[in-house]
């Protein structure tokens, strides 16, 4: 079939039987089964925002019992040794469970559709990178309940968490639970690649794609590049425990400080992939409540891949308090100060784009004007400690803890809340509360800002970090106090939060296609989406499609309805390649990820595991790769048509 007869229009919108046999054809399986043996993008999607919700809250549970036991001096109500567990595994989870995983959650769900595509790339490795990502997080909880979690902090630092200084299985189980996110991350960023490189819609050019799709490329380009870096860190650890090994050990020629370059060279880009989809968020509530396309798309998308450029080179500002030499600290500080112009130049093409529109002040842009506010303290703090003297001044203090979640927090989790709130009624074809989400955004803000912010004038006084409790007559007392009704203010949000997506889920105002007028494609389907997306992709001819009077040809025709099949579009030009059957739904991602977490969890008590631990592993690969022949068949008459 060549690019004409790809692209013509369809005289004929799909009538309902082509319509019907779509649905069936990319459905998954009903059942117990089914549910195993699910690969639609929507469906995974959902599980994982769903999971990474699950452990938010989890995670967010250990933080209020920390700061329970910090609300008062010489509390007694949580020992050092447990204390130590919970603010890693907090920290564990927020950074490598939750912020990262959701934003590839949301995008696994949100691409295909925004894309104008059937379908994400790889399919059931897709679903194989959700299973490895459930099972690693369960065994990080698991750990914890039973007494061996995690206790060197989310960053793991030797030689606390070598073997003379961290005897037993917790670094080990920490070590592993980073092969499993880490393992997660690499695939999805892949899957996600590879959707947004060649699975657009004809005529979404480079030039046309939107914002977030940009947000999203840029930031799988930075996981591939940066999580080896951990990997292959937390992998000679592991070794050094297990096996005798001496990567960190300075007596038989190690490094202590390799784990420190290894890790920050991974761990700084790592706020980046948390931060940068976040923008991508920032710019579709923006254009679509301010009923304008976001000025200056040019500018918007070279800030984007300027700052996944740049946030490889500033590792080394989490070290400054390390014997380096200085004039490399002096080049590591001006890249801490260059980085924030980026941002700043994203944040005032928004500012143009909301002063030149006209406003619809709902609760996605509440969450989106606060990011205004929160991340610009946040930069401002991270500027200051860009500079060595400062830094040395309070480095480990809870001024530190204050800019990280200001960081994160400011930067990713209100542009995350405003997100849901906006796609829900795609999602689940449903309207969220306004009432409730005000009350959840003014929560929010409120708690966040009562938390946080004191925290900075307690590292100025100078408490220090990860410390369980304190003497009294230090005047940290009241400020640590305020942080604790503040985060009492924070779980009562996050619950309102709860009850507002599981009352509207069933109860709330149903929703059209389209509830808010935007702009995009993803709005041009139903809502929820059938299974196949669209049943006759389109064509684009804009940035905003829905926005744009549309020419011809409008839609794709010649694709099949009885087999999987997708088009196949160039890099640049998104112009008709070929065509591909995609896989079925099968169970061997599972029991392929299933095998993968016997391999990672037997290996942290014998090296043996690594090698017996492969022969299933491989089996599962076999079956999961060796084609049906049915699917031969459909390749085979595929390739004869014309």
């Amino acid at each position: 079939m060549n690019e004409t007869e790809l692209t013509r229009t369809n005289a004929v919108p799909p009538t309902a039987a082509d319509a019907a046999a779509l649905e069936r054809t990319w459905s998954d399986p009903p059942g117990l089964l089914g549910w195993f043996c699910a690969i639609n993008h929507k469906e995974i999607g959902q599980r994982y925002i769903v999971s990474t919700f699950v452990f938010f809250v989890a995670a967010g549970a250990l933080a209020l019992l920390m700061r329970i036991q910090l609300a008062r001096p010489n509390s007694g109500l949580i020992g050092p040794d447990l204390y130590n567990q919970l603010f890693t595994v907090h920290g564990t989870t927020m950074m490598f469970l939750f912020a990262v995983p959701v934003m590839q959650a949301v995008a696994i769900w949100l691409l295909p559709p925004m894309l104008g595509a059937r379908s994400i790339a790889f399919p059931r490795l897709n679903a194989y990178a959700y299973w490895i990502y459930l099972f690693g997080a369960l065994m990080l909880f698991v750990a914890l309940l039973l007494n061996v979690g995690p206790d060197n902090g989310w960053f793991s630092y030797v030689p606390l968490a070598g073997p003379d200084y961290g005897p037993g299985k917790r670094a080990d189980i920490w070590a592993q639970m980073i092969t499993f996110s880490e393992t997660s991350g690499l695939v999805t960023a892949v899957v996600i690649l590879v959707t947004i490189l060649k699975l657009r819609a004809p005529g979404m050019t480079l030039n046309r794609m939107p914002l977030f799709a940009w947000a999203m490329l840029v930031t799988s380009l930075m996981v591939m590049f940066a999580m080896p870096s951990v990997m292959l860190a937390s992998t000679a650890l592991i070794m050094d425990r297990l096996i005798g090994t001496h990567f960190y050990n300075p007596a038989e020629g190690g490094d202590v400080l390799l784990w420190q370059h290894l890790f920050w060279f991974f761990g700084h880009p790592e706020v980046y992939f948390i931060f940068v989809p976040a923008l991508g968020f920032m710019s579709h509530i923006i254009a679509t409540f301010s009923r304008r396309p976001v000025f200056g798309y040019t500018a918007m998308v070279l800030a984007l891949v300027a700052t996944g450029f740049m946030s490889f080179g500033l590792w080394v500002h989490h070290m400054f308090a390390t014997n380096l030499p200085e004039v490399g600290k002096a080049f590591f500080t001006a890249m801490s100060m260059a980085i924030a112009l980026p941002s700043a130049l994203q944040i005032f093409c928004w500012l143009a784009t909301l002063a030149t529109g006209k406003l619809w002040l709902r609760t996605p842009l509440l969450f989106v004007l606060a990011f205004f506010f929160v991340l610009v303290l946040g930069g401002l703090s991270g500027i200051m400690l860009g500079m060595v003297p400062l830094d040395l001044q309070v480095h480990d203090t809870y001024f530190v803890v204050a800019h990280l979640h200001y960081v994160l927090i400011g930067g990713a989790v209100f542009p995350l809340f405003g997100a849901i709130y906006y796609w829900f009624p795609k999602i689940t074809g449903r309207m969220m509360s306004e009432t409730l989400g005000r009350w959840n955004f003014w929560l929010f803000f409120v708690g966040f800002n009562l938390t946080f912010f004191p925290m900075h004038l307690l590292g100025l006084h100078g408490m220090p970090r990860r410390v369980y409790t304190y003497p009294a007559g230090m005047g940290w007392e009241g400020m640590n106090l305020l942080a604790t009704v503040g985060a009492f203010t924070i779980a009562a949000s996050a619950l309102l939060f709860v009850v507002n997506v599981w009352r509207s889920a069933r109860h709330g105002e149903v929703a059209g296609a389209n509830p808010w007028n935007a702009g995009t494609l993803e709005w041009a389907t139903a809502s929820p989406p059938p299974a196949v997306n669209f049943e006759a992709p389109p064509v684009v001819h804009g940035r905003e499609p829905l926005w744009q009077a549309a020419e011809e040809p409008v839609q794709v025709g010649g694709l099949a309805v009885n087999q999987r099949e997708v088009l196949v579009t160039t890099v640049v030009e998104a112009r008709p390649d070929h065509r591909v059957v995609f896989p079925t739904p099968s169970p061997w991602p599972f029991v392929a990820a299933v095998a993968t977490t016997v391999l990672f969890i037997a290996s942290i008590f014998t090296p043996w595991a690594v090698v017996w631990g492969s022969i299933p592993l491989a089996i599962a690969l076999i079956a999961w790769f060796w084609p049906s022949r049915e699917q031969s068949q459909q390749e085979m008459l595929l390739e004869r048509s014309p």
